[in-house]
């Protein structure tokens, strides 16, 4: 393993809501290293799911932030979720760090083609197709991001 992908993995795994007291407006994110603190800032979310992978047990995983294995989740098509207002992809993420994860716009739009848009043009997806199983979408994000 490289040690960039160490480092990457101990950040993240660190990475949590700032509930410090200390500059929450401005980082919402903490990243404790022992006695240093890392504070995050970030455009939409701090997990962002860079590569689909799979387990040795067949699983398929979202691997996040450049860490490959190390830093991954269980893909769980039926909670993705799509937000109409910026047409980004999302995904379950570890609660500490928020609960939520962007999907990389390469891997989103290579899982573009798996949706489908039962209410229409305009509206987010309904369903996702996957390995051969048509897949409900819960958005259960949803009200995650509109927080």
């Amino acid at each position: 393993m490289r040690w960039d992908q160490q480092f990457l993995a101990f950040f993240f795994k660190q990475l949590e809501v700032n509930r410090s007291g200390r500059y929450q407006d401005t980082f919402p994110y903490l990243s404790p290293c022992g006695r240093e603190h890392n504070y995050v800032r970030c455009d939409d979310r701090p997990i962002v799911f860079t590569q689909l992978l799979q387990d040795t047990g067949g699983h398929q995983l979202l691997s996040y932030c450049g860490a490959g294995p190390r830093l991954a989740v269980a893909f769980e098509p039926t909670k993705l979720a799509m937000l109409p207002e910026n047409g980004r992809l999302y995904h379950p993420a570890p609660l500490k760090a928020g609960g939520v994860g962007l999907v990389k716009s390469g891997l989103a739009f290579e899982l573009s083609s798996c949706f489908e848009y039962g209410e229409g043009p305009g509206q987010p997806p309904t369903h996702f197709c996957w390995q051969g199983e048509r897949h409900p979408l819960t958005n259960e994000l949803l009200p995650i991001l509109h927080a």
